[in-house]
């Protein structure tokens, strides 16, 4: 049983925008904080926008003010608007469902991003 499917991810220049999406199963959607991490090659997951029920969240610093994490309860989806990309944004994002029963991460979705 699927519980959640990424997608959006890319290959854009420096400066482009990229929306990624998080398509959750209805059945444990609205119970569920949504969150997205990154993982650059040859470095750690790192938090990119915190778990969150809604849009108000914490951002990575490296993030602040050019990622903004937005949820349509209608669609079940949770979405990573991503401006002013640049080459150090390029890394494999996943998104995190923290379900009250379990944690489920995405099978990720590759964000490339040229100079």
């Amino acid at each position: 049983q699927t519980q959640l499917v990424e997608s959006g991810g890319g290959l854009v220049q420096a400066g482009g925008s990229l929306r990624l999406s998080c398509s959750v199963s209805e059945s444990i959607f609205s119970d569920s904080a949504v969150g997205w991490y990154r993982q650059a090659p040859g470095k750690q997951r790192e938090l990119v926008a915190a778990p969150t029920f809604g849009s108000i969240t914490n951002y990575a610093d490296s993030v602040k003010g050019r990622f903004t994490i937005s949820r349509d309860n209608a669609k079940n989806t949770v979405y990573l608007q991503m401006n002013s990309l640049k080459p150090e944004d390029t890394a494999v994002y996943y998104c995190l469902v923290k379900s009250p029963w379990h944690d489920y991460w995405g099978q990720g979705t590759q964000v490339t991003v040229s100079s």
